[in-house]
């Protein structure tokens, strides 16, 4: 039964779906990061929102851990290239709290164009400063939005409702997405130049980091007004502090801030600031909705591999799963045969989809296929960090798709490109879910890969399976399958066997020394 910590506080649905599933499940929270690295080793999985940080040490005691679920839409208390080099699946939920962030968005422009916050503190002071907070409307304003995803999307459908226009910039956003929209695609500087109001939506990375700054500010119309419900280091609040103390901003609202929480801040105080406590996904819904999206995710991938809402390995949909499952395994056992007669350092590796197989959803089999090639030659490669590793690496990884049927209904060939020589296995599925080897470097065979195999190249000439068979029966060793090949009589071939017990070096060296073999290899699948 698989075992998982949930370490933040979350809706107590989330810890009842576990145990729905049959997952043991513990709750945990305030944990410090001595505490949690101490107890993480016991976990195949951990639930997390904000508060728990998911560092490189605290993954280094997490021997077991195979998932870590963040519910929320970022994953910026997560270190993933460290749980990615450790084989740790990392999801989030993006659209459990979409519409409440979205939402907040819209509150903060209002906030913003009428002085609500200030005018609300003026007036149960007991003044009546009707005059001093003149607002504006948004009816008719050019909204722009940076970030035009799951959240971008629906605060530029609640804009045009409120008769704004939008423009949005987004590197991922297609035309013929924005025309389905209403909205216009643009320039990041044309947006700065146009916009009335600009609210954020992206991720936290290197390329956006202060993506509001000095620079970008002195592009932006005078009076524009600044919004902020992503991440906080994308505005850097200096810079912002000093455009509304000039005039150029008329005024910022920020949810978020470069350091959580914020007991103190630059933009504290200023009468043009509205600030809220990283409120965006903080509603009853929002809460119940993420807490049981990730509690269904992670016991989904625990149970039956699905992968949703991954951030470090492809998507595999519930519908994909019962699909893909044969296909998975034929690619880790040809990756895994690739890997394990290799002889000399791989250079790349070239992975042909036929038939039935490139209508697949091929990522998360490329991924099979570098797991089976890299484990036999890497300690710790898995199904998440198989990409990572072959990258760190230098192993060049190309993908090629043919739809049309040849030899298979479905195939899928491997070219392992090495120093010495390029190698090539060739696999297909037969009867709807029994994975086969059909080919070795241009050898037609069809053998099922078991746990014990024995490869045997040689030159055919007679004798040779008699000879190979007395070998290992008097060694004790019984033979499961015996499947044979050739490239022509009296050529080049191959003998695949299936054996009930692993061959000692003894006896592969007794192999070795039988007339016309040129080479033994163990397998284990």
């Amino acid at each position: 039964m698989p075992k998982v910590l949930i370490s933040d506080a979350m809706s107590p649905r989330a810890a009842e779906i576990f145990r729905e599933r049959g997952i043991d499940v513990d709750v945990k929270t305030g944990l410090k990061p001595d505490q949690l690295k101490a107890a993480i080793g016991e976990y195949d999985g951990l639930a997390i929102r904000s508060s728990t940080k998911v560092t490189a040490d605290i993954l280094a005691g997490a021997a077991k851990l195979k998932v870590v679920g963040r519910a929320g839409i970022g994953v910026d208390n997560g270190d993933v290239d460290a749980a990615t080099a450790r084989g740790v699946l990392v999801m989030n939920t993006p659209f459990g709290n979409s519409v409440t962030t979205a939402e907040h968005t819209i509150a903060m422009i209002f906030a913003l164009a009428r002085q609500i916050p200030e005018a609300d503190r003026s007036t149960q002071a007991g003044k009546w400063e009707k005059n001093r907070f003149m607002g504006v409307e948004i009816t008719g304003k050019t909204l722009g939005i940076i970030g035009c995803g799951n959240i971008g999307t629906i605060v530029a459908d609640r804009a045009k409702g409120l008769k704004m226009r939008v423009v949005a910039f987004d590197p991922f956003l297609s035309p013929g997405r924005a025309q389905q929209l209403e909205i216009e695609k643009v320039e990041l500087d044309e947006l700065f130049a146009r916009a009335d109001f600009i609210t954020l939506h992206t991720p936290l990375t290197d390329g956006t980091r202060g993506i509001v700054g000095k620079d970008s500010i002195a592009k932006m119309k005078t009076g524009v007004r600044i919004v902020n419900c992503a991440r906080g280091g994308l505005v850097a609040e200096a810079d912002l502090k000093a455009a509304l103390d000039s005039g150029k901003v008329a005024g910022a609202a920020l949810d978020v801030f470069e350091v959580e929480p914020a007991k103190t801040n630059v933009l504290f105080g200023s009468d043009k600031v509205v600030c809220t406590p990283h409120l965006g996904a903080s509603t009853e819904e929002a809460q119940e909705n993420v807490a049981i999206q990730v509690a269904e995710q992670i016991a989904d991938y625990l149970l039956n591999g699905t992968v949703t809402n991954p951030i470090n390995m492809a998507a595999v949909s519930a519908e994909e799963a019962p699909k893909l499952r044969p296909y998975l395994k034929l690619a880790e056992q040809l990756g895994s045969f690739a890997g394990q007669i290799a002889e000399s350092a791989i250079r790349g590796v070239h992975i042909e989809y036929e038939g039935q197989a490139a209508d697949l959803n091929t990522r998360p089999l490329t991924a099979a296929i570098l797991n089976g090639l890299l484990k036999p030659l890497y300690e710790g490669v898995n199904l998440v960090n198989a990409p990572f590793f072959a990258k760190e690496r230098d192993i060049a990884v190309t993908e090629e798709k043919r739809p049309q049927v040849t030899d298979y209904q479905a195939m899928i060939k491997i070219t392992v490109k090495k120093e010495n020589r390029d190698r090539a296995v060739v696999g297909t599925i037969i009867g709807g879910d029994r994975p086969r080897l059909v080919e070795i470097e241009g050898i037609r065979v069809e053998a099922e890969l078991r746990d014990h195999m024995l490869l045997v190249r040689n030159i055919d000439r007679p004798g040779m399976v008699g000879n190979l068979g007395k070998t290992l029966g008097d060694a004790g060793i019984n033979i499961a399958t015996f499947f044979l090949g050739r490239q022509a009589p009296g050529g080049e071939a191959i003998a695949l066997l299936a054996i009930d017990a692993p061959a000692s070096d003894l006896v592969i060296m007794n192999i070795c020394a039988l007339p016309n073999v040129t080479q033994v290899k163990s397998l284990k699948f």
